[in-house]
C-alpha cells in the first residue's frame, strides 16, 4: 500500500494511493490515525496531485535517528585524526531528534549561512507499538512502513553541542520527510532488515549521490529499533531513521559521481574525503538558492516520489 497526506489540519488528511499514482482514495482520517489502527472507510478514487503532498507524519510520537552507516562514523572521525571505538561496530548510536514539525517534501529549508547547513538522505521505517526490552526479532514485526528522510544538519553548530556532551538540539532542526510512504509488504528491495534500493541526491541538478542504500549498513533496522526500546516502550508512529546513507570503495572512502563513483549523501562525507585525501574540504555546504532533490529507486522506477527542497536565508 502507498500513502500520502494533503494538507488538513495540524496532521494532514491521509491518501491511498494507486500504484500508478494517478488517482488515490481519501480515507476521511490522518496517517497517525491509520497507525493508530482508528477504523476507516476509503472514498471513491480522484486524480492525485503529488505536488500538494505535506509531510506524511506532520507530528510523528517520536523521532529517533541512527548511525547505522559506521562507514559514515569512521570517516567523520577519521577526518578530524580520531581513533573510532571498536564499540561503534557492535553499539548503534542514535539520537533523539524534532519529531513535531517534520517537513513537507518541498518546504524550504531555512537557515542562516554561517550554521553550515548540509543535508542527508536517509532511509527510515514508521512502526507500530513496540515493547520495552523488545528482541531483534519483535522489533522487525513492529515495522509498519517505509519512508525517505532528509535529516537537515547545521554543521557549525555541532561541535559546540558535543563539546557540552549533551547531544544535538540547535544542530538539528526539523527534519522532511517524502511525499510517500510504502508499506513492507509494497516494498520493493525490502528484505525484512534493510532496503536494496539506489539512493539518488541532487545539488543544483547535479547527481551528488547514487548509493547502494542496502550496502555497507552495519546495522539493520530490527537492531535499531532494539536498541532503542531496550529501556523504553516505542509508540506506534515511531519513526527511526538510519543515518547517512554511506558507501565505501575498495575498503576506503568513496569516490563522487563525476569521479566515477556513488557519490555521497551529505556534503560533510564529501567534504571529509577531501580533507583526508588533500588536507582540506573544498566543496561548500549548502547555501541561500542552493536546491537539493533526494529520492530512490529500484529497476529504475521511483518508489517514493522526491523531496525537494530550496534553502532560504
Amino acid at each position: 500500500m502507498i500513502l500520502a497526506s494533503y494538507p488538513d489540519g495540524r496532521d494532514g488528511s491521509a491518501r491511498i494511493v494507486a500504484p500508478n499514482r494517478a488517482t488515490a482514495r481519501p480515507v476521511g482520517a490522518s496517517f497517525a490515525d491509520m497507525i493508530d489502527g482508528h477504523p476507516m472507510t476509503a472514498g471513491d478514487p480522484a486524480p492525485f496531485d503529488i505536488a500538494r503532498c505535506a509531510a506524511p507524519l506532520p507530528r510523528a510520537r517520536q523521532f529517533l535517528d541512527g548511525s547505522a552507516y559506521v562507514n559514515h562514523v569512521e570517516l567523520v572521525r577519521r577526518a578530524r585524526g580520531a581513533q573510532m571505538p571498536a564499540s561503534f561496530w557492535t553499539d548503534p548510536l542514535m539520537y533523539q531528534g524534532c519529531a513535531d514539525p517534520f517537513l513537507g517534501p518541498t518546504d524550504p529549508i531555512r537557515s542562516d549561512p554561517a550554521w553550515g547547513t548540509d543535508f542527508e538522505a536517509e532511509i527510515a521505517v514508521i512502526t507500530g507499538e513496540v515493547p520495552a526490552g523488545a528482541d531483534v526479532e519483535t522489533s522487525r514485526a513492529a515495522i509498519r512502513y517505509l519512508v525517505l528522510l532528509n535529516d537537515i544538519s547545521l554543521r557549525d553548530l555541532i561541535p559546540a553541542e558535543l563539546a557540552k556532551g549533551f547531544g544535538f538540539v540547535q544542530s538539528k532542526p526539523p527534519s522532511s520527510l517524502s511525499p510517500l510512504v510504502r508499506s513492507v509488504d509494497d516494498m520493493p528491495g525490502w528484505d525484512g532488515d534493510r532496503l536494496h534500493v539506489t539512493m539518488c541526491v541532487d545539488r543544483n541538478g547535479a547527481p551528488f549521490g547514487r548509493l547502494d542504500a542496502g550496502a555497507d549498513m552495519t546495522f539493520g533496522f530490527p537492531q535499531l529499533i532494539a536498541h532503542a526500546a531496550r529501556t523504553r516502550p516505542l509508540p506506534a508512529g515511531t519513526v527511526i531513521g538510519s543515518g547517512t546513507v554511506s558507501n565505501k570503495l575498495d575498503g576506503g572512502p568513496g569516490r563522487t559521481v563525476d569521479d566515477g563513483g556513488a557519490g555521497y549523501a551529505c556534503i560533510a562525507e564529501q567534504r571529509m574525503v577531501e580533507t583526508i585525501r588533500d588536507g582540506q574540504a573544498r566543496t561548500p555546504w549548502l547555501q541561500p538558492g542552493d536546491r537539493v532533490r533526494i529520492w530512490a529507486e529500484a529497476d529504475g522506477q521511483d518508489l517514493f516520489g522526491a523531496i525537494e527542497q530550496e534553502v532560504i536565508e
